[in-house]
């Protein structure tokens, strides 16, 4: 008896919730109906919030409040730096700030979160522990800001590495006898990459009415690269002056090949530097075991 009203009381709960369930979607059918009806007008507040996406009326207030409280507790300056690096990394969408500030929070409310994961779950306790919570809380904390300076470092490479290449199809050009603009908008549809997307936007800005010096200490100032402020500089020179661009643009494309060698040099003689610390903690530590560990076996067997 009792096993049978156990399968009807399953059933009955199984048929309310497929009844909820299909109910609920036959509404998101006619919301999804009538969004797409132009001029479709709704007769209360509610109903109007109801045709909103559910990421509108769930995720974006929630993220609203957490970018209200990072803005709230974050130093003065914080956001301004936070923008500008994202514009470096070539992200100029204004809500990647905004994502930004509400990760940050998100990561700062996990806190709490790492002293269970050492002392519970992990089992660590005493000093250890709190040496072991206050490794992940600072991962936590700074982890977001280490991807977006590396990204910012990715793109800045990037473009350092580029810049040689794109003076040298300039100086082609303008030397064949295309003006400056010309020759970036050719440049620019020849070679791919973050360098020649950003002569694209200071074009576009050149062509909306911007002077060209504007629109290349904004290029200059979104880059932060010393090499490219470097030609910015002589291309604004060249221009209050009067000289040649295309004597500018060879000059400033020889000193940038120099400066490139003189890069890859200085890398490589960094390397044995860098090549010390994983040498001796681990390659010799297994060296010496298997060159020296035969020699104490037979020692120690002999005494």
């Amino acid at each position: 008896m009792f096993p049978l009203a156990l399968a009807l009381f399953a059933s009955a709960v199984g048929l309310v919730i497929w009844t909820l369930a299909s109910s609920a979607d036959e509404k998101a059918i006619v919301r999804e109906s009538l969004r797409q009806l132009d001029g479709y007008e709704v007769e209360t507040v509610r109903d109007q919030d109801l045709l909103k996406p559910m990421s509108e009326r769930t995720v974006a207030p929630i993220m609203e409040r957490m970018v209200e409280l990072g803005k709230r507790f974050t130093p003065d300056g914080y956001v301004e730096k936070v923008h500008g690096r994202f514009i470096s990394a070539g992200n100029n969408s204004p809500d990647a700030t905004d994502r930004f500030i509400a990760i940050k929070v998100g990561m700062g409310a996990l806190i709490p979160a790492t002293f269970w994961f050492s002392f519970g779950f992990a089992g660590v306790s005493g000093f250890k522990g709190i040496m072991m919570s206050g490794l992940l809380s600072a991962l936590l904390v700074y982890a977001p800001d280490a991807l977006l300076n590396r990204r910012v470092e990715e793109r800045q490479t990037e473009i350092r590495k580029k810049l040689p290449d794109v003076l040298d199809l300039l100086v082609i050009s303008v030397e064949a006898g295309l003006g400056f603009e010309q020759a970036l908008d050719r440049t620019v549809g020849a070679v791919p990459g973050p360098l020649t997307q950003e002569f694209s936007r200071m074009l576009g800005e050149t062509r909306a009415g911007s002077s060209r010096a504007n629109a290349m200490r904004a290029m200059e100032k979104r880059c932060d690269v010393p090499e490219l402020r470097s030609f910015v500089l002589a291309i604004l020179q060249a221009d209050t002056f009067g000289v040649s661009i295309g004597r500018v643009l060879r000059a400033q494309a020889d000193e940038m090949r120099i400066k490139r060698r003189q890069n890859a040099q200085e890398r490589a003689q960094k390397a044995p530097v860098k090549m010390m610390i994983p040498m001796v903690f681990c390659v010799f530590p297994a060296l010496f075991v298997v060159v020296i560990g035969p020699a104490i076996v037979n020692i120690s067997k002999t005494f």
